[in-house]
């Protein structure tokens, strides 16, 4: 089985709206919907589950409803911080889930996700136990202390931009989590670098350009331009 977890459990001030940035409306539709839309069609995702902020469960269902996304089966509240809310959702599927079966953590504000990403994520996940989407650093990278100056450059071959979908048997998520209460690790907002800190690999599965995570408006007017793209080749063909 595979579940996808999506991550709605922030507000993000930085996209200047009055309603949490996973509902704001592009084109008359939240851009939670799109993201789940990419994840409700997808073939090899079997459930849903949501990590949803405080006070916007109804809200979410309501929207579930009337755009059938009928894949979505769970909501639960997040945390206190991007760690705390990755593992309330995959407490909430402990008595559902297999250890090997997979769960695909992605933010929910990354509403522009193609179907071979996630299916790639699965693939590689199922051969090597991740499956992290990921892109190499086309940027000169410098080393620096204080924000105003650097020394020291790190190779673009060394670097990895590791993204969201992130692919994970749900045995060694749950016990990432476990280890990180048992070890007092927190702040991790991502698995990937709690898995890091616990000393073990992940592996890279395709990300592409235009995954980005809505954080800002010029990130709001990126999709909207991306939008806009698609709408216009539909009316070409």
């Amino acid at each position: 089985m595979n579940i996808a977890i999506l991550l709605a459990g922030g507000y993000g001030a930085r996209t200047e709206q009055d309603i949490p940035k996973q509902f704001i409306n592009v084109y008359d539709k939240p851009l939670i919907i799109y993201t789940l839309e990419n994840f409700e069609r997808h073939p090899d995702i079997d459930a849903i589950l949501v990590v949803c902020l405080e006070g916007w469960h109804e809200i979410l269902r309501a929207y579930a409803r009337q755009y059938h996304i009928d894949k979505l089966r769970w909501i639960v509240s997040g945390g206190n911080d991007g760690q705390e809310s990755t593992r309330n959702g995959i407490k909430a599927l402990k008595d559902v889930c297999d250890a090997d079966d997979i769960i695909v953590v992605h933010d929910s504000i990354r509403p522009y996700l193609p179907g071979e990403v996630i299916s790639d994520a699965i693939v590689k996940c199922r051969k090597y136990g991740s499956g992290l989407s990921a892109i190499r650093c086309q940027e000169t990278i410098v080393r620096t202390e204080n924000g105003i100056c650097g020394a020291d450059g790190i190779g673009r071959q060394e670097i990895m931009r590791v993204q969201t979908p992130q692919a994970y048997l749900y045995g060694n998520a749950a016990w990432a989590y476990e280890e990180a209460e048992k070890r007092n690790i927190t702040n991790e907002v991502y698995i990937n670098t709690l898995m890091l800190r616990l000393g073990e690999t992940v592996y890279f599965s395709l990300g592409i350009e235009k995954n980005i995570k809505i954080t800002t408006v010029d990130d709001l007017e990126m999709f909207k331009a991306l939008c806009r793209m698609e709408r216009e080749s539909w009316i070409k063909e």
